[in-house]
């Protein structure tokens, strides 16, 4: 192999792992939970993934709406979603 070879094979290796270690404490605010957990816990509560593509102002909004009802992003959604519902 080229030196250029290993080098390539190499940073390939570490961004495998950089991809499966997760986040770090310092950027998730503390939390301890890792994918799989979240993952039990969440399917406990009979939650399911749903992805939706919002328009950037939208979601900046939800956000800011989150953090003034001390509310995780999830739960105000859920909570706007369930109102508009209720109402159609």
């Amino acid at each position: 192999m080229k030196k250029t070879d290993l080098y390539k094979s190499l940073s390939q290796k570490i961004d495998g792992r950089m991809k499966q270690a997760g986040t770090p404490e310092r950027f998730a605010q503390g939390g301890t939970v890792d994918r799989k957990e979240q993952r039990k816990i969440d399917q406990a509560k009979g939650l399911i993934p749903f992805a939706v593509k919002l328009d950037a102002q939208l979601a900046d909004t939800l956000r800011s709406q989150a953090t003034a009802r001390q509310l995780d992003l999830n739960a105000l959604v859920d909570d706007l979603l369930r109102k508009g519902l209720a109402a159609a």
